[in-house]
């Protein structure tokens, strides 16, 4: 286990108008937090979207046909790279804004910690983990737990137990 990304590049663009959305150094923080005795390096880019880019992309890429909280696309690393080479690209994260908002009034969580929660969702999608099963859903969510609370944001799962 390392101590924290050496290296990280974290690119946010902002698809909307940026009042009420957290800031880019936020989304820095919480994707350091992700990754801190994970990785060494990482570069991801981060695009906060608005509902019908969101929902365009879920129906591309997943075949669903509405907007989403957050979709994960994991960098393809080419194959044939020299030994020794780092290829720290780890992917892109594209977070919809109004689905984001929506749920954390739905769900009476804080806007930031809503945010911060589903970046560490998708960095850890980034990094392979899945919730595809039980068991694959109760690791993911206890490690979201850990890291959130290493930001002092409070169990997100906590209302639906």
């Amino acid at each position: 286990m390392t101590k924290g990304p050496v290296r990280l590049d974290v690119a946010v663009s902002y698809a909307l108008p940026r009042a009420g959305l957290p800031a880019a150094v936020s989304f820095r923080r919480w994707v350091a937090a992700a990754l801190k005795g994970r990785i060494r390096e990482a570069d991801l880019a981060i695009r906060v979207v608005d509902a019908k880019e969101g929902q365009s992309l879920n129906r591309h890429y997943r075949g669903k046909d509405y907007a989403t909280n957050v979709l994960s696309f994991p960098a393809d690393i080419p194959e044939g790279l020299p030994k020794g080479v780092k290829f720290p690209l780890l992917g892109d994260l594209v977070i919809c804004a109004p689905v984001v908002a929506r749920e954390a009034d739905e769900q009476d969580k804080a806007l930031n910690a809503h945010y911060a929660h589903l970046t560490v969702h998708g960095v850890l999608h980034l990094l392979g983990w899945d919730h595809e099963d039980d068991k694959e859903a109760e690791a993911m969510e206890q490690l979201e737990r850990e890291i959130l609370a290493d930001l002092g944001i409070a169990d997100p799962y906590a209302n639906e137990q």
